[in-house]
């Protein structure tokens, strides 16, 4: 990792990193971000514990703590990591997960497999409804191919025969939780789920739609909102926000 970075996008669904493009984009105009991806083969089995030790491995090259995002199980492997290196980490940005983190598109997936009798195929264009709302024929298409690749080769919690659960909390350090009104996989309660695990510095922030993916619908909102979480009504934190502003545009010159 470069030891300039100053934040650290965490990805775990390689066939759904496309979709983080649009954010990553934003954030880039004015931080200086890097991106962790993990990935497996089809008969590496999926472990937490590996994918934390992976990432520390990773972290331990920068000399400073970094701010830490990540969307659904990505975000989660972020939650995971900070409540066992906490001083690693200078705060924590979570989109669209659940108060209980191991909810998610594929759990949601599996409980359906259970209860219909229906093809993946159906089942797939009913969760492309669900996660993007009504999309064209063509578009449906070409989701659901998304989607079973992240059911294919993606970090995966869940299975037709065991579905993950792991204990809804906190970090210690300044955590932003990120949602949509319109995430149907996210309850739609999700604000007073997460009230009680949340810090006076914490803050959750929900956009009106997007749906699970908003922050690909809605990157320049989404960026505005993280910006503000990490340098707003801190002097010292506006300094650091011209500062990564200046190394950003650098960064876009070079």
């Amino acid at each position: 990792m470069s030891k300039t970075a100053d934040a650290l996008w965490l990805s775990v669904s390689p066939s759904l990193r496309r979709l983080d493009q649009p954010l990553l984009r934003e954030l880039s105009q004015q931080v200086s971000i890097a991106q962790w991806e993990y990935s497996q083969t089809l008969d590496e089995p999926c472990c937490l514990d590996t994918a934390i030790t992976l990432l520390h491995d990773y972290l331990k090259q920068c000399d400073h703590p970094v701010h830490l995002l990540g969307h659904s199980v990505s975000g989660l492997i972020g939650l995971l990591y900070t409540r066992q290196y906490p001083k690693r980490v200078k705060s924590l940005t979570l989109l669209s997960v659940a108060v209980h983190p191991a909810v998610n598109w594929q759990a949601h997936y599996y409980v359906l497999r259970q209860l219909l009798s229906c093809s993946r195929q159906i089942i797939l264009s009913q969760m492309v409804q669900l996660l993007f709302g009504k999309q064209s024929r063509s578009m449906t298409q070409r989701l659901i191919y998304l989607l079973e690749q992240d059911l294919d080769s993606g970090f995966s919690l869940h299975s037709l025969v065991h579905r993950t659960c792991l204990p809804p909390g906190g970090v210690d350090i300044p955590l932003m939780v990120c949602s949509s009104a319109s995430d149907l996989i996210i309850a739609p309660h999700s604000q007073g789920q997460w009230r009680p695990y949340l810090k006076p510095t914490d803050r959750f922030w929900e956009y009106p739609e997007g749906a699970h993916f908003f922050h690909s619908f809605y990157p320049q909102p989404v960026s505005q909102a993280i910006f503000e979480f990490w340098f707003e009504g801190n002097k010292e934190g506006e300094a650091n926000r011209k500062r990564l502003t200046e190394n950003g545009k650098q960064k876009v010159e070079r």
